[in-house]
């Protein structure tokens, strides 16, 4: 970034807090947070759909944070936004919630009034997803990953509501400057120059605006934020193997340690499309040279464009934590920044559309609709935060230049009707999967659309990931239709967009980027007038928002398929732990060094292990960092710390054997130990046993 855009940026944030409001009105609140870390070895990782992307120990568990927002005088006014350490939101996981929460509260969480948005990290397990595709490269559905995520929520959202009392909300905004990059510049080039020129001062190509909800006691003590930034959670690449929250869980993590009492701290997606935490760029491994343009490639190959993170060229995990503490400084700058006191009432809206057949009107008359679900060519070809595989590059739109081969392929598995292929326009079809449907759905085509509204902001929940300028586009939409309405007076109304969230529909892009079909467009699942089908649902259904509701309810549409109980699962389970000959678990194999460490280096001790997925430990710890204090030992690191690394390695497979190695980080004086804590299963009868391992002593100066 030059010089001068840096300051432009930074001197913006004297204009970015609109007149604040009378004084606010009073909510109930609740913030609550549950541990969501499922199995963290021998899973694929959900995200970068790399099938060689299989976890293989942790390096910071990963959280569901609720936010709940409610009427004093009327129950039925709330709704609950969670925040999750997930790639995105997903139907099965939501359906599960639901159901869970009807079994623990009645009617009073429902589909209506309950979003679950991911983080969008790509370093978590997966195989829990609903929808057919994304289960392929996992071999299927795990049921530990799907459970554990299902419980981290539902306990989030028992503890917001166990917590809620009256408080106040207040809205704050500023600039975070070097977390994140447009990684497609030149579909985002195509949108009109008028358009990009508005936006020229909050961040150009992508929107560098944090916008932050602050959840505070009757006291005046804030005791939660939850906030809206977007950049992609790829600070870790695809050949990590390490479970993480990536830059947003670690920012999380960050504030709360730093606030201390409590605080929950959710940092949530906004239009994340085309944003990359690889904030030097997209260059060449074999050359060092930039990629190209248009299509991001090298000598025509997409594979060795990679972007680089603003730590390079030290390792990726240095990148995530500058891109994370940036959030984390930028979240905590909010909290005393000027604030917008909230005030006004709660609504909140959900219905399912079917996608695959949304007929609407666009503003010049024009009749048109949407697409059964497809994939294009482009898809195939990744980004540069994660390149695809073969021959396939960005930007190939019409008729595509990839080897023919694969126009074979694709008709074999589903030739796509003409149409089909007229409908999604100049996206050339790879995988017509809105039509596939055995042995069960392979991708959404009923799509839920959901709003929320506290007083003077409005929340767009969306399922897909908006692009910069469809972001823009949507947000300016919402504020629109509340201010024809009355709500809202000109530039009192505050919006923001969080996803992806609900059920994943991969992109949102605006027409003029969905014709260059770069990798988002070719991911934009319903056509060319995917965005515009948003701006008409959100127009639609906006009077449902106001504080004088319509007289009739809004339909809950068609209902989506869930495959909870149907998915296929090729997913061995763990068949027993043994420990080699002459040992036992939990046994120290490499200790600690005897000679003091100092702080800044890696104390590593490797323990005779066993599997993880036969107890998450949710909301525990696999190992500990003890320190002594007046001949006591107490914990002072565990699993939420990014410093302390678990590892495990399978040694043998037919007689089980596994090492554990836990590596800290040193950030701190003093004399210490290592704690492991594992759980073996037998040989007969499957049985689980909890041991303990201990290292030695050890000090660090």
């Amino acid at each position: 970034m030059r010089i001068p855009r840096l300051v432009s940026l930074l001197g913006a944030f004297l204009f970015l807090t609109p007149d604040a409001t009378a004084a606010g009105t009073q909510y109930t609140l609740g913030t609550g947070i549950g541990d969501i870390t499922g199995p963290v070895v021998e899973i694929g990782f959900m995200g970068y759909a790399s099938a060689d992307q299989k976890g293989t120990g942790l390096r910071q568990r990963i959280f569901s944070r609720a936010f709940l927002v409610g009427s004093p005088t009327n129950t039925t006014e709330r709704w609950v936004y969670i925040n999750v350490d997930t790639s995105c939101g997903d139907t099965a996981i939501r359906d599960g919630v639901l159901r869970r929460l009807q079994e623990i509260y009645g009617g009073l969480y429902h589909k209506g009034n309950v979003a679950v948005v991911g983080t969008h990290q790509h370093s978590g397990p997966g195989g829990w997803m609903n929808y057919l595709l994304p289960q392929i490269t996992f071999l299927g559905f795990d049921k530990q990953s799907y459970q554990a995520i299902v419980d981290g929520i539902v306990l989030s959202v028992k503890r917001a509501h166990d917590s809620a009392a009256p408080g106040y909300l207040s809205l704050s905004k500023g600039l975070v400057a070097g977390a994140n990059v447009n990684r497609s510049p030149y579909a985002y080039e195509a949108n009109p120059a008028e358009e990009r020129k508005g936006y020229e001062d909050i961040g150009g190509e992508v929107d560098k605006v944090m916008t932050a909800l602050t959840f505070t006691r009757e006291d005046g003590t804030a005791f939660g934020q939850l906030n809206w930034f977007p950049v992609h959670g790829t600070s870790m690449y695809l050949n990590n193997t390490l479970v993480t929250g990536d830059n947003k869980g670690l920012a999380a993590i960050q504030l709360e340690k730093d606030i201390g009492n409590g605080f929950i701290a959710g940092f949530s997606q906004a239009n994340v499309g085309d944003t990359s935490p690889n904030t030097q760029g997209a260059f060449c491994q074999d050359t060092g040279l930039p990629c190209t343009y248009e299509n991001s490639t090298c000598n025509g190959r997409s594979q060795q464009c990679i972007g680089r993170g603003p730590a390079w060229p030290k390792p990726d995990l240095n990148s995530c934590e500058i891109v994370a503490t940036k959030q984390y400084q930028g979240a905590k700058s909010l909290l005393s920044a000027p604030q917008t006191d909230v005030s006004g009432p709660i609504r909140s809206l959900h219905t399912f559309v079917d996608m695959s057949t949304f007929a609407f009107t666009l503003p010049n008359g024009t009749k048109t609709k949407t697409c059964a679900a497809a994939l294009g060519y482009s898809f195939a070809a990744g980004t540069t935060d994660g390149p695809g595989a073969f021959d396939f590059t960005q930007n190939d739109p019409g008729h595509p230049s990839a080897n023919p081969m694969w126009r074979i392929v694709s008709a074999l598995i589903r030739n796509p009707s003409e149409e089909q292929k007229a409908c999604h326009g100049q996206k050339p079809i790879l995988l017509d999967v809105g039509e596939m449907h055995e042995p069960y759905d392979w991708s959404p085509n009923i799509v839920d659309f959901q709003l929320f509204r506290v007083g003077n902001l409005g929340v767009i929940v969306s399922p897909g990931e908006a692009t910069t300028m469809a972001g823009r586009r949507w947000r300016a939409k919402l504020i629109q239709e509340l201010e024809k309405a009355g709500e809202w007076k000109k530039g009192e109304g505050w919006t923001v967009i969080g996803g992806p969230a609900n059920t994943y529909t991969h992109y949102i892009t605006t027409p003029e980027e969905y014709d260059i079909q770069r990798y988002e467009g070719a991911s934009t699942l319903y056509g060319p007038n995917t965005l515009a089908a948003y701006l008409a649902l959100t127009e639609k259904y906006a009077g449902y928002l106001k504080e004088q509701l319509p007289g009739s309810p809004y339909p809950a549409g068609p209902q989506p398929q869930v495959n909870t109980n149907r998915s296929f699962s090729f997913i061995t389970g763990v068949v027993y732990d043994s420990p080699a000959i002459g040992k036992t678990f939990g046994q120290v194999l490499t200790d600690v060094n005897k000679t003091p460490y100092s702080v800044g280096q890696t104390v590593a001790v490797k323990f005779v292990g066993a599997n993880p997925r036969n107890n998450l430990r949710l909301e525990g710890t696999f190992v500990a960092v003890e320190r002594q204090e007046n001949g006591e030992w107490k914990t002072v690191r565990d699993d939420k710390d990014w410093g302390l690394v678990y590892r495990w390695k399978r040694t043998e497979g037919l007689t089980g054997q596994s090492e554990v190695t836990v590596e800290w980080k040193a950030d701190m004086a003093g004399g210490f130990r290592i704690r492991y804590f594992g759980d073996s299963k037998s040989w007969l009868g499957g049985k689980i046993s909890p041991f303990e391992g201990t290292s030695g002593v050890f000090t660090v100066t």
